[in-house]
Order: structure tokens, then sequence, then C-alpha cells
């Protein structure tokens, strides 16, 4: 099923977009939440690194370049890496730097104090 989008094998995929690429998502979204930047940016930023990953695939396991079904599926699961990530940590910096304003309510999210 995978092959189908992304013109990839599962391995390939598991491999290169989700350890590989998802980690520099992980990474950039966490720089990003530590450095008090928008969402935005990471937006931006996994948006290249589907470019990124789609030059991969078609240099290393000679996948489609131009697949833009692969395209996409690939950055969605980048972008929600990334997104994760940072809002994982932006919840964790705003908790440890204010915690006279803000509890944390999840994993993901935090409340006012009053």
């Amino acid at each position: 099923m995978i092959s189908a989008v992304t013109s990839v094998s599962l391995l390939v995929f598991l491999v290169l977009t989700v350890v590989l690429i998802g980690g520099a998502a992980l990474l950039t979204g966490r720089a990003l939440a530590r450095a008090w930047r928008p969402i935005w940016q990471v937006v931006l930023s996994c948006l290249g690194l589907g470019l990124v990953d789609r030059f991969f695939v078609y240099a290393l396991f000679e996948g489609s370049l131009v697949s833009v079904s692969g395209y996409m599926f690939d950055t969605l699961v980048v972008m929600g890496i990334g997104i994760l990530s940072y809002r994982i940590v932006h919840v964790s910096v705003v908790v440890r730097q204010y915690p006279w304003l803000f509890d944390r309510s999840s994993l993901f999210s935090y409340r006012s104090r009053h």
C-alpha cells in the first residue's frame, strides 16, 4: 500500500522518511520551539525536508522524483513529526519558564493557574 503512494518499499519509507528525515524534523521542531519561533516556521522547514526526502528516494532507491502523491504523503508524515516535537517542547518551555502562570495539563497543552 505504501509503495503505491510513495513509489518505494515499506522498509525504505520507514528508514528514510520516518527515521532519517523524521529525525531531522524532530530536531527542527525542537530547535524552533526552544528559540520561541512561530509554528509556521516548522511547517515551512518540513516542506523543504519533504523535498530532500523525495530527492533521496530518487537518487538512492530509484523512486519517482516528481511523484506528487509521494511528496505530499512523505511531507505530511515529516510535518506531523515536526509539529508534535514543536508542541511538546513549546509546552515544556512555557511551563518551565513561567511556573507561576502556567501548569502542564497534558503532554501537548498547558493551562493558566488563575
